[in-house]
């Protein structure tokens, strides 16, 4: 039986709550942006793949569950299956594609970082597919443009942005959590 360390139980659930917690947090502008995308690139950074890929399925089902973690204080298996729930649910996919790179291909800054640039356009893909679906069965079709418009175009550079500050935040952090969290 394999013994079961500290830091597979400790670190996914401090990362569902840093990404809980950052989806709280709003930043006001005409379009509102969230600090959701930052908290998952910072525990896929200091967890790895592994520890952060089950840090955004906590989060995720924690707020399936009910508690009001999901932007906006939402919750719910309807937030999920709502028009923007393929961006949550992208995450997932940002995970495993992060896992999947710096597992087979090395630990090194730059794999961890097209690691993350690849996961984020997956996610902007998933995401966007899934809205075209839940927007054309509520209210109409909508062309891939006009969606793309909407619901990424506006959120390329800021979430360029959260990616590289999350990069910079782990190089800092991520020694001192090794040390932490020693085997």
């Amino acid at each position: 039986m394999k013994k079961v360390k500290a830091s597979d139980v400790v670190l996914p659930a401090m990362g569902a709550v840093l990404i809980a917690v950052c989806s709280l947090i709003t930043i006001p502008t005409t379009i509102p942006y969230t600090l959701q995308t930052f908290a998952v690139f910072c525990v896929l950074c200091l967890f790895g793949g592994k520890n952060g890929l089950l840090s955004i399925i906590v989060y995720i089902a924690l707020g399936a569950a009910g508690l009001p973690i999901f932007s906006g204080f939402s919750s719910g298996i309807s937030v999920l299956f709502g028009a923007t729930g393929g961006y949550i649910a992208g995450f997932v996919f940002t995970g495993i594609i992060y896992l999947l790179f710096t597992k087979l291909l090395s630990d090194a800054l730059w794999v961890k970082i097209i690691a993350l640039i690849i996961g984020l356009f997956v996610l902007y893909a998933f995401g966007t597919a899934w809205f075209m679906t839940v927007y054309a069965n509520r209210t109409g079709p909508i062309g891939l443009s006009a969606a793309l418009m909407t619901c990424v175009v506006p959120f390329i550079i800021p979430d360029l942005i959260k990616l590289a500050a999350a990069v910079l935040v782990s190089v800092k952090i991520a020694p001192v959590l090794k040390k932490r969290f020693k085997n």
